[in-house]
């Protein structure tokens, strides 16, 4: 069984960017397909990858962000003619509350679909599970997944995952500063999936961005990729991935290895949607 990761959206935040689209990534292991977010268009970031809807196995929420969960129901819309067994949604409180408020607006197009189409309920095949705490949430034949807490105020609980297939280990760190539980969960790890933030960017008025209390808030909330790059070299991983881009273009790839080769050693991938990694 060959394990791949796919980056399906690799830019942060909800404002839609022209080249980059919102938080998701899915590991493939075997022909199953398990997915960390669901950030708005990831049914058809799928369809573009040449991922089956149909594989879905598993859906990880790092955190309640609406850039990591925007289409976390419409995706079940959108694979509903294609999904065969119930799919795990596993993710913070209050994710059933979400999940709920989602099946209540929806609720018209599901009803005239079953009625009209003959489609089966949709509601059994989401079956979702609330986390609170660390260690292991997930095992079957093709993967664990053990999640650790991250740091991302005002957010809590927010995760970070790490997927051990027989093949490889992948960690995925959702948004955080920089966190001690996401370098011990990801001990050597051969891919560390990490969000950064380019400093620069958040000087005052730089790129059109924030001033002073934007750039607090972002050093307060999310890692530079010095804290990454730093992340990854405690861990020991293989690889680092750079992801969920701050900002997300105008920084040439170079600059954002150069910046993390600064505190890893080992080799630095800059993310771009729908890379196969």
């Amino acid at each position: 069984m060959r394990t791949e990761v796919v980056t399906l959206g690799t830019g942060g935040g909800p404002t839609p960017k022209p080249g980059r689209s919102a938080p998701c990534h899915a590991v493939r292991a075997g022909q199953a397909t398990y997915l960390v977010d669901c950030g708005n268009g990831v049914a058809r970031q799928l369809v573009a990858a040449g991922i089956p809807l149909g594989s879905l196995a598993a859906v990880f929420v790092t955190h309640l962000h609406s850039d990591h969960t925007a289409d976390l129901g419409f995706l079940f819309q959108a694979a509903w003619s294609r999904l065969r067994a119930p799919v795990d949604v596993l993710g913070p409180p209050p994710l059933a509350d979400m999940v709920g408020h989602f099946f209540g607006f929806q609720a018209y197009d599901i009803a005239t679909r079953i009625r009209d189409e003959g489609r089966p309920p949709l509601r059994p095949f989401l079956r979702e599970r609330e986390i609170s705490g660390p260690g292991v949430v997930h095992e079957d034949a093709r993967v664990r997944v053990t999640a650790a807490l991250v740091d991302h105020p005002p957010v809590v609980p927010a995760f970070g995952y790490r997927f051990d297939t027989e093949d490889r280990s992948v960690v995925f760190s959702g948004d955080t500063a920089y966190c001690a539980n996401l370098a011990k969960l990801a001990e050597g790890a051969d891919v560390l999936v990490h969000e950064a933030v380019y400093p620069p960017a958040l000087e005052d008025g730089a790129g059109g961005f924030g001033g002073p209390a934007f750039r607090e808030r972002m050093l307060r909330a999310h890692s530079t990729v010095g804290d990454a790059a730093r992340t990854a070299e405690e861990a020991g991983v293989a690889t680092l991935v750079l992801t969920s881009l701050f900002p997300p273009d105008g920084v040439p790839d170079e600059v954002w290895k150069s910046a993390a080769r600064r505190e890893f050693g080992g080799e630095v991938v800059v993310a771009t949607d729908l890379m196969v990694l």
